[in-house]
């Protein structure tokens, strides 16, 4: 009987605490301070991703090998 408690205890606790926190998302996606705040931290994580890539492909030496890429493939395409 006491694990049937112990079950019963836990089922109801993960219940109201996912109902809690699907209020609270319905409420930030519905409120009027929605998204609030989120552009300047998706730009900042998007420069700080470009900038990383950039100093990865200029430390391994790749840009010649991507411009020499590029430039086949567009020969390609010219017939050139």
């Amino acid at each position: 009987m006491v694990a049937k408690d112990w079950t019963l205890r836990a089922t109801m606790s993960v219940e109201r605490a996912f109902g809690t926190w699907a209020r609270t998302v319905s409420g930030r996606m519905r409120g009027r301070e929605r998204d609030q705040g989120a552009g300047f931290v998706e730009y900042a994580g998007l420069m700080i991703l470009i900038a990383g890539i950039y100093t990865l492909i200029d430390q391994l030496g790749l840009d010649g090998k991507i411009s020499q890429a590029i430039g086949d493939a567009v020969n390609d395409v010219i017939g050139g």
